[in-house]
């Protein structure tokens, strides 16, 4: 069952403490598994995993008792990484152009929910009504409209961004482009008797009742051939006076950074830098903002700017200006600060599994096991 997601930090970090690895790594691919609901945080800045890894460290989890969960946190920092080093090439087909593409657009049918495959409708509701979806059901989905209904990864990865409220655009488009066969070898597709097994259900004689082999000459179903182009707009809050002290450093939050603890104590001006263009280009829905508004409450004295970082600066001219790494902040000047990687790995790596390598030399050259 989908949890809630509280935003109050004292809660978060309770809920980073009361994480199972073990049995993350045994349940993890069914809908009803043990899985961490960390996502919306680390996402935004608000923990990161670092943070969790030390967390399970300090608990006294040996790294190889729990390499799956280590993994998924791992996952987060790869496609950030990517992001890092091929920023706007994310956006196209990164490794090769996507098979079989014949549209552009989107199944009404997934934005209704109403596919004819119980699990994958039932996941669609809740992602509307929860903001979050298991990460075994976004890749049916995925593999749903980019492998069955042959649309291009870009505008469906950008309707579930819009929706979700862990929504890392790195995490999310590269995993769409995953899953279509963009960035990867092979596409990735799920038959009736998978979707059965991880999800609970018992479905017999849907359009994905076959044998694997069969989907590479499979048609398009009629329930996905009404295709639409969904309209996404981000309803930011009307633009508001902010205080800047001169006498203070101004630290520069924003959408991927909304950590309460970064310069924890220090005098400065804390200001949330809504810009309109990112939002534009990067569009999330109503219950999204509403939640990332929630968890700035947890930044002391936080104020929302909400305009362009050109605009701040014009209007304010803020004496010295801090902010953290991220490849939306390209246009940022000041002081640039590292953000808390898990792992002393950077750079491009052309699969997970190079990267993860790494990782585990970094990891063991720490005496953790």
């Amino acid at each position: 069952m989908i949890k809630d997601f509280p935003t109050k930090y004292e809660d978060i970090l309770a809920r980073v403490e009361q994480i199972d690895p073990v049995k993350y790594s045994d349940t993890r691919n069914y809908i009803d598994g043990d899985v961490s609901y960390l996502s919306p945080y680390i996402s935004r800045g608000v923990i990161s995993t670092k943070q969790v890894f030390r967390s399970l460290m300090n608990r006294g989890f040996n790294p190889r008792q729990i390499e799956k969960f280590i993994q998924e946190l791992a996952w987060r920092d790869y496609w950030q990484q990517v992001w890092v080093e091929k920023r706007e090439e994310i956006n196209s087909d990164l490794k090769r152009p996507q098979p079989q593409v014949e549209n552009e657009f989107l199944p009404h049918a997934i934005i209704s929910a109403e596919t004819g495959i119980s699990a994958i409708d039932h996941g669609i509701m809740h992602l509307y009504s929860k903001g979050y979806m298991h990460n075994h059901v976004r890749m049916y989905v995925a593999a749903l409209a980019c492998n069955v209904a042959r649309s291009h990864w870009r505008t469906p990865a950008r309707w579930m961004y819009y929706h979700l409220i862990d929504g890392d655009w790195a995490s999310n488009a590269l995993s769409w482009q995953w899953v279509a066969g963009s960035n990867s070898n092979k596409k990735y597709v799920a038959n009736q008797e998978n979707i059965n097994k991880y999800c609970r259900t018992n479905e017999r004689n849907t359009y994905l009742d076959i044998p694997y082999d069969d989907f590479e000459e499979l048609a398009v179903p009629d329930v996905l051939r009404d295709l639409e182009e969904p309209a996404f707009f981000t309803e930011l809050p009307a633009k508001a006076p902010i205080n800047i002290d001169p006498s203070k450093p101004t630290l520069i939050y924003n959408y991927y950074n909304l950590d309460p603890t970064w310069r924890e104590g220090q005098r400065a001006n804390r200001i949330v830098l809504l810009e309109p263009s990112v939002f534009a280009k990067y569009p999330i829905s109503k219950r999204v903002l509403n939640f990332t508004l929630e968890l700035v409450r947890n930044i002391p004295e936080a104020q929302i700017f909400v305009g362009e970082y050109d605009e701040l600066m014009e209007e304010y001219d803020p004496r010295f200006t801090a902010y953290k790494e991220h490849p939306l902040n390209a246009h940022y000047e000041g002081q640039e600060e590292p953000r808390d990687w898990m792992f002393n790995v950077r750079g491009y790596y052309s699969s997970f599994y190079g990267f993860w390598k790494e990782c585990e030399k970094d990891m063991a050259s720490r005496n953790w096991n």
